[in-house]
């Protein structure tokens, strides 16, 4: 009888995240890192940095990704799951090379990988595996033999990431007033990616009409629009918006921006708006400046009433959700018949990116799937 507890395969789990500046001089180098191989002058990135610069320099993202760390491995004592949990970064320290050659000098062989991007897409998924494929690439360079990786699956849907948000955002109408409350809007944030981009995230199956990513994002909001409508008794309008462009104006990117549908909720009269960032995991910089900071100031212009609710965080929820989503892609690993939580219409995500899905313009190895060049 198998043990549900059980992690094998997996001697060690890697929490892989983004990065961001710890101090205002961190700030140009992050950029550079972010943007190698772009040609983007410094001049020009200390523009671009400006934002960090309001917060002292300092992302907020790291701190997040260490109590996300206490929060899982608080859970796996809690569980009886002796896994290690180790962090990397893809733009700062701590770099995922360098975690993952600590990971397998201290002897870890199998290690199973949860990136903070719950959905989706060339950048929030397959460039996670063009890291990983870099990282095991430098290590087989110096003569280690490079740890197998398996990259956990999506979680947009999986009831420990949605839970914490219904209760985020019923949590910020009952901040707003009583007279705006009950004709508030539902403004689902996530961030902007070229129409190009989204079109081809996911399988090859789903490509096109905005892909996997439009279509995850969209099912979320409506998870939680319908949550929050069961508890509060009351239907309200929603719509999915965007945040965060970046990038050449020349290039068509998802739409509508976050500020424009303030605007448009002003003049069409609706008393108030929740802002919900469904695109992030935590409260990092895009929700910090691009949120609390400029779409703040638009609607207070505007003098439209908005709040905007939590993200997941370290929420003990979505830490047992990652808990879950390693014991059930081990079992998957050993044979055993799993049960993949999801909740509405779309269904668990694959375990292992089939050949297509996400590409990149220029075709690069990626790890923790299909075509993965590493065993």
């Amino acid at each position: 009888m198998s043990d549900a507890r059980d992690p094998s395969p997996y001697d060690a789990l890697l929490l892989l995240s983004f990065g961001g500046p710890e101090a205002p001089d961190d700030v140009v180098p992050f950029l550079e890192n972010v943007t190698r191989g772009r040609g983007i002058p410094k001049e020009r990135l200390k523009e671009v940095g400006r934002h960090y610069f309001l917060f002292g320099g300092v992302s907020p993202i790291n701190e997040q990704n260490r109590t996300l760390l206490d929060a899982l491995r608080k859970d796996f004592a809690e569980h009886g799951i002796g896994l290690p949990v180790h962090w990397g970064n893809r733009n700062w320290a701590p770099y995922l090379t360098d975690t993952l050659r600590e990971m397998t000098l201290a002897g870890h062989r199998r290690i199973a990988v949860l990136a903070t991007s719950a959905y989706a897409s060339y950048s929030g998924c397959r460039q996670y595996r063009e890291n990983l494929a870099d990282a095991l690439a430098t290590l087989a360079a110096e003569g280690l033999e490079p740890p197998r990786v398996d990259k956990l699956r999506h979680y947009f849907n999986h009831p420990g990431f949605i839970r914490p948000m219904i209760d985020g955002v019923l949590a910020s109408l009952g901040e707003l007033d009583e007279e705006v409350r009950a004709g508030a809007h539902l403004a689902f944030t996530t961030h902007s990616i070229p129409d190009s981009a989204a079109d081809t995230s996911g399988p090859p199956a789903e490509h096109g009409g905005g892909g996997a990513y439009v279509r995850q994002h969209l099912e979320v909001a409506r998870l939680i629009a319908e949550a929050v409508a069961d508890e509060t008794g009351a239907e309200r309008p929603w719509r999915l918006v965007y945040q965060s462009r970046s990038g050449s104006p020349h290039t068509p990117w998802l739409e509508p921006d976050i500020c424009d549908h303030l605007e448009e909720l002003h003049g069409s009269g609706a008393p108030a708006a929740v802002m919900v960032p469904i695109g992030f995991v935590s409260d990092h910089m895009e929700v910090l400046y691009d949120l609390d900071t400029e779409a703040t100031a638009k609607a207070a212009e505007l003098g439209l009433p908005v709040r905007r609710s939590a993200t997941v965080g370290a929420d003990p929820r979505f830490a047992a959700a990652v808990r879950d989503l390693l014991l059930e892609r081990a079992g998957a690993e050993r044979g055993v018949s799993v049960e993949r939580c999801a909740l509405g219409a779309l269904a668990p995500s694959h375990d292992l990116c089939p050949i297509g899905c996400c590409p990149a313009r220029a075709p690069r190895p990626a790890a923790a799937g299909a075509d993965s060049p590493f065993a």
